[in-house]
């Protein structure tokens, strides 16, 4: 819940730094002084990781960055609310696809009802491009959570974080850092993206290990319910993004969905 609320955060506090910098190159600092500080933390030693061990440090490394690139993406169209209820149908429809229940697809839609709630595609200003940049970042999102769990399985604390975050940073470069250069120095920016880069990913995805090397995807995903509504509480005080009443509805949809798709039990502690 503590990282939830980390990363909501850091992405309500990001949106100034999107209008200095755009999305890529938010997506690239946060990423970039991630890797710096988890780097100087960790001191990983790159020799030590078995051979069989880097396709998943990799893959989850990639999909990391482009979770980042993709939400900030959104971020820069629509809601913080609303585009995180709409990345949130990515690991709720993983779960559904995983459970046993066949019946447990319905979940996923009744989603998709509160997403259409959020997005009042009636009002005539919806925003296509931003709806496929959250539905993209959750695609990324559903990813990260199931190579997460397999990093954090092999490997203790957030020594697996000081390997994938680098290689988020890298993948975040090739379309964020020429935003950046093209932005130009600011030192308020700066001191702002570090804090944010400390929020999220060093603090908030550590935590977010740490509780998938003790949880199923199911359990996890239903304390990622809450996610949309945290995101709304926050866009609202930090944003002053406030909700409209079919907006409200949709979310409490999104996250009651979030609840009924994902049942399960804990996960015994991993052992190395």
């Amino acid at each position: 819940m503590l990282a939830m609320v980390l990363i909501q955060l850091a992405s309500a506090l990001s949106v100034e730094v999107i209008g200095h910098a755009g999305a890529a190159g938010t997506a690239f600092l946060r990423m970039g002084l991630g890797a710096v500080l988890l780097v100087l933390i960790v001191r990983p030693k790159l020799r030590a990781i078995p051979r069989r061990d880097w396709p998943v440090l990799l893959a989850l490394g990639a999909v990391t960055g482009l979770m980042t690139l993709f939400f900030l993406s959104a971020l820069d169209r629509i809601p913080l609310g609303t585009a995180v209820s709409i990345e949130f149908l990515g690991p709720l429809l993983l779960a559904a696809i995983m459970s046993p229940r066949r019946s447990a697809l319905v979940w996923p839609a009744l989603a998709f009802v509160g997403v259409v709630l959020m997005t009042e595609p009636w009002t005539g200003v919806i925003d296509l491009l931003g709806i496929g940049f959250a539905l993209l970042a959750g695609t990324c999102w559903a990813l990260y959570n199931l190579f997460t769990q397999k990093v954090g399985d092999r490997y203790s604390g957030i020594s697996g974080l000081a390997v994938t975050i680098p290689i988020a940073a890298g993948v975040t470069a090739v379309f964020g850092l020429p935003e950046v250069v093209r932005a130009g120095f600011d030192g308020r920016i700066l001191l702002l993206a570090i804090g944010i880069a400390l929020l999220t990913p060093v603090a908030s995805f550590s935590l977010e290990m740490v509780a998938l090397r003790r949880m199923t995807h199911t359990a996890f995903g239903t304390l990622l319910a809450a996610a949309p509504a945290i995101a709304v509480v926050l866009g609202l005080i930090v944003l002053t993004q406030m909700p409209h009443a079919p907006q409200i509805v949709g979310i409490v949809l999104v996250a009651l969905a979030g609840v009924l798709a994902q049942r399960g039990g804990t996960r015994g502690a991993i052992t190395q």
